[in-house]
């Protein structure tokens, strides 16, 4: 079995058993921070304030809220379409 461990900001994260990855974009919204669709985001640009770009990892069964989560934080798109790419390596090695 091939190792699913991706190394993102000195922390090694075990993707083996991730059941959703997603991208997103953490916006502050009325003193709150939230994340939403890079869609959405890209939409309302003129309107929000973008905190940065996240990979959102979540290792809860599919149905079930997400608790057990881990957001990978990037500071620009480019970054994150970069960890995207490797993390999709992983998976297909």
């Amino acid at each position: 079995m091939s190792s699913k461990i991706y190394r993102h900001q000195g922390r090694d994260v075990d993707l083996a058993g991730v059941t959703r990855l997603y991208p997103a974009v953490m916006i502050n919204a009325g003193g709150e921070s939230a994340s939403v669709s890079l869609e959405w985001a890209e939409l309302k640009k003129e309107v929000i304030t973008l905190e940065c770009y996240v990979l959102i990892c979540d290792f809860d069964p599919i149905g079930d809220a997400p608790v057990n989560r881990v957001e990978l934080k990037f500071d620009t798109k480019e970054e994150l379409f970069s960890a995207m790419q490797d993390v999709s390596k992983l998976f297909n090695a």
